[in-house]
């Protein structure tokens, strides 16, 4: 059996959780596994200190089932298994919430994309790749974004 069949994506919507998710088709196509993308509503959350409520919190949800939908049919179309999970239990940090779901899943590797966050912008507003690798029970790749060094 091939190392990875259970591949988990957290995805944002952004470019470089596109090509985290591209990565990890190519993957599961070579090994014949499947992908399950998530999305985490709470991220918004840790990034702008700002707590979702009513109103909010439903364009949040709507949002991340359209990123959810945008990335599995992206999966499907590429002739990959794929399922989705959104996460909106407004509480666990990022890490957290994807530690705990490869760990339900039985997940083999956690394919995500970073945003190469430095300097001041990541003491402020933290890496959630590097929470999700030190968290993580199993592998992690990441796909750094094109403009990185």
């Amino acid at each position: 059996m091939a190392p990875f069949q259970r591949i988990l994506v957290p995805v944002d919507g952004s470019e470089t959780s596109t090509k985290a998710l591209d990565a990890a088709i190519g993957l599961a196509r070579a090994m014949d596994g499947q992908v399950r993308v998530l999305h985490a509503v709470d991220e918004l959350m840790y990034l702008t200190g700002y707590e979702y409520s009513g109103e909010l919190l439903a364009a949040a949800r709507e949002a991340a089932r359209q990123v959810l939908d945008d990335a599995q049919a992206r999966t499907k179309a590429a002739g990959v298994a794929c399922d989705a999970q959104l996460i909106d239990d407004l509480g666990p940090r990022l890490g957290d919430s994807v530690a705990r779901a490869a760990r339900e899943w039985k997940a083999d590797l956690i394919v995500l994309g970073t945003h190469g966050r430095r300097g001041l912008n990541r003491l402020l507003l933290g890496s959630g790749a590097e929470q999700v690798i030190r968290l993580a029970p199993v592998p992690v790749m990441v796909v750094r974004p094109d403009d990185t060094p």
